[in-house]
């Protein structure tokens, strides 16, 4: 039996609802078909916002949602996007499959989403392609309450008040498909662009992000930190987050391997990839504490999850893949490092929401099924703006040679009415573990708790579209010291102890 333990007494950092968010991009069907039906769709919509989508979103409890990009951002021009949506103009998606995008979602589509859904909007600005006037006007467009030319034209468009969007992207990947740029020559783009995302509401100000490192290029965040160290705007920083992108592949990026039907080594092989997200994680936080040790700037990790092939005979552009337990225990792994790092990570989002990537729903015609990835969020949700406290979990390695990992994985925090949440991850495909959790200072009374299992390999069809889900958790015990619980291979369990 393994020792967890957790010290309620020793609080530490706030776990930031946004760490548990979520991307949507101009990508294949996550759009259109995925969240966006349209007006005169037989699918039930509001507004043409799918029903189904929106409903289970809101029941995941989804906190924000960052929109159009991705390397979309960086072609977009967001007056392409508003109007009547016949005369709207329409564009080649270079990037995404070289299919049409109509522009019939655009700014007022996202909002409304975003209010169906209750959660906060993150605008990606366009910087690769994009002009600092038409990145100004469009926050003045979005957030401006007075008079003025983007407030007119808001007004004329059906929305006279001003929106309520905070988070700002300023570019997007401008190391690669955001322009190629240097780290020099984006960091002082960023310096002149930023300084034209006027916060109109000095109360509550934008909160601007900056480009960051893909993966391990430490250098990038060394140069940009350094260029923008100690700039401000005369009232409020010039940033407040910088990005940080990973994904984890099984393989190596030409043969990412297959989402399902693939062997054990890759199981094991993906989580030992996504693993590396710890040291990414520390490695950049300690370059920004050199710069600034208050943590003032966040770190937006706002492109994470896995990347495998695309299912067989669909567009290569459109990044489909099935989602199986596989994901689940990397979206697992991945909110508990976050979860620890949460002195540092300010906001996480996944890539994408529906029907791209590592998704959390997957659509097709009228017909939705909610992934493996979809419940460890919904489970998780528990830790949203509770505070995380000490922990510590015994474990053995597991996996193959080439390929090892720890077979529990564990975050603990508490609510602010003193309720403990603890998630631990089995990552083991065939063997259970048993653990014994010793809380300090504290007497357990009540355990609601949740699990997710499954073979290491499943996952849900339309045809079967509950192979894998949630459900109650039984097998523990409370004890003097705490409870004891046992976990089936591949499992994750959500506990919440009062």
């Amino acid at each position: 039996m393994k020792r967890f333990v957790v010290n309620p007494i020793h609080k530490k950092s706030k776990i930031h609802k946004e760490i548990y968010g979520h991307f949507s991009e101009h990508l294949g069907r996550c759009i259109y078909e995925g969240v966006y039906v349209g007006e005169n769709s037989s699918i039930p919509n509001v507004n043409g916002m799918r029903c189904d989508v929106v409903n289970a979103l809101k029941a995941m409890k989804i906190p924000v949602l960052r929109w159009p990009g991705g390397c979309f951002a960086d072609e977009y021009h967001w007056k392409d996007g508003i109007g009547p949506k016949e005369s709207r103009k329409k564009m080649i998606n270079t990037h995404w499959g070289g299919v049409v995008e109509d522009n019939s979602f655009g700014t007022h589509e996202f909002m409304e989403l975003c209010d169906q859904l209750g959660c906060e909007p993150y605008v990606n600005m366009n910087v690769g392609s994009g002009t600092v006037q038409e990145m100004s006007e469009w926050v003045e467009y979005l957030t401006f309450n007075g008079v003025s030319p983007m407030a007119d034209l808001r007004a004329k468009n059906g929305h006279p008040d001003p929106w309520n969007v905070k988070f700002i992207g300023v570019g997007n990947e401008n190391w690669g498909c955001g322009g190629n740029m240097t780290l020099e020559f984006y960091a002082h783009q960023y310096r002149n662009y930023a300084t034209y995302c006027r916060s109109y509401d000095r109360k509550n100000p934008l909160f601007k992000i900056a480009c960051g490192a893909n993966a391990d290029d430490y250098s990038w965040t060394e140069g940009v930190m350094k260029t923008l160290d100690g700039t401000n705007n005369g009232y409020a920083p010039l940033y407040n987050g910088l990005s940080l992108h990973y994904y984890t592949v099984p393989r190596v990026w030409r043969d990412k391997g297959p989402a399902t039907g693939f062997p054990i080594e890759e199981y094991y092989s993906t989580l030992n990839h996504t693993l590396h997200m710890e040291e990414l994680v520390s490695r950049h936080s300690d370059i920004m504490n050199q710069y600034d040790p208050e943590k003032k700037v966040g770190m937006i990790v706002d492109e994470w999850g896995t990347w495998y092939n695309v299912e067989p005979g669909t567009n290569p552009g459109f990044l489909y893949q099935q989602n199986s337990m596989r994901d689940a225990m990397v979206a697992s792994v991945n909110l508990d490092i976050f979860n620890k790092h949460s002195d540092r990570v300010r906001m996480a989002n996944i890539a994408q929401l529906a029907n791209v990537l590592q998704s959390v729903v997957l659509t097709e015609g009228e017909k939705m099924l909610l992934t493996p990835t979809y419940y460890v969020f919904k489970m998780f949700a528990m830790h949203q703006e509770s505070t995380l406290i000490d922990s510590f979990i015994e474990t053995d390695e597991i996996g193959t040679d080439e390929c090892k990992v720890p077979q529990l994985y564990e975050s603990a925090s508490i609510s602010d009415d003193g309720t403990i949440n603890l998630s631990v991850t089995n990552l083991s495909a065939t063997d259970e573990a048993e653990v014994e959790t010793i809380l300090v200072e504290t007497k357990v009374n009540q355990v609601e708790a949740e699990i997710l299992t499954g073979p290491w390999n499943a996952f849900n069809t339309f045809e079967n579209p509950e192979t894998v889900k949630s459900a109650p958790f039984t097998d523990y015990t409370i004890t003097e010291k705490g409870l004891t619980f046992k976990l089936p291979p591949c499992s994750v369990v959500a506990l919440r102890l009062s």
